[in-house]
């Protein structure tokens, strides 16, 4: 439903539409972590010679995704929009998408996060290239090697071999649907939600935040990662989650079908 049209609602009957709307994130946050949660468990107990190679190369690619909804999950949480209503489990939310994710500090990425959106494709922005590292492989070790913590590091390789030997799961499971789409999960992140969008365009940045979308159908748009690529109305509209980002280039278009004669 609109914001116009919930605007001219009785009041408690908008309280009530807005209320059970701030409900959807929360459904869609714990859909994704339970799907994460599950898949890991059930692909990291599969008879790895008994399964087919085309299914285990699904099974990556999927774990990857779920990974890569794990973060934004977090990401929507950093814009308080998880659960906007309780920012106490909204940021409980936040912790838990990205302690799953790689044992990050979600204190510390908030921090980060909001520095880049202050501050988007600057020397201030924490996510941003130094000048030198500008093709897409310099940037991703340059951008991974600024995110990088030893102790984080330790605690993964601790929960690593600790899952490995209290619950007999084979190391090829650990690696295949753990490991793998945790790398594939970064590198999709790094390249729809930070090098395709923030990249200096040849003819410079057209916009204040420094940013540019990709418009990919629905599908596609969803499946790369999760809608980001609509980046450029994401820093317009930071407040909008990801759910809903499709919603707004929908708007935008047909308000310019409207003011075009």
């Amino acid at each position: 439903m609109s914001s116009f049209l919930i605007d001219i609602l009785p009041k408690k009957l908008r309280q009530l539409i807005q209320y059970s709307q701030a409900y959807i994130g929360l459904i869609i946050a714990f859909a994704i972590i339970t799907a994460w949660t599950t898949s890991l468990i059930i692909f990291t107990n599969i008879n790895i010679p008994e399964t087919n190679k085309i299914l285990i190369i699904f099974s990556i690619l999927w774990q990857a995704f779920l990974f890569t909804g794990l973060f934004i999950t977090a990401h929507d949480a950093m814009h308080g929009i998880v659960f906007p209503i309780n920012p106490k489990i909204n940021n409980l939310i936040g912790h838990i998408a990205v302690g799953l994710y790689a044992f990050f500090s979600y204190k510390k990425l908030l921090k980060r996060h909001w520095q880049h959106h202050q501050n988007p494709a600057s020397e201030l922005d924490p996510d941003y290239h130094n000048g030198k590292h500008k093709n897409f492989f310099a940037w991703y070790f340059y951008f991974m090697f600024r995110y990088w913590s030893w102790l984080r590091f330790s605690g993964m390789t601790i929960a690593y071999h600790s899952v490995r030997i209290i619950f007999h799961i084979p190391e090829i499971n650990l690696i295949l649907f753990w490991a793998i789409p945790l790398l594939l999960s970064s590198i999709q992140l790094f390249y729809f939600g930070t090098y395709l969008p923030h990249r200096k365009p040849s003819g410079g940045y057209q916009n204040s935040h420094r940013a540019q979308s990709i418009y990919r159908p629905f599908l596609w748009s969803f499946i790369t990662c999760y809608h980001f690529g609509y980046h450029e109305e994401h820093h317009k509209y930071p407040s909008v989650t990801w759910w809903e980002l499709p919603r707004i280039i929908k708007n935008n278009k047909a308000l310019k079908s409207v003011q075009t004669p």
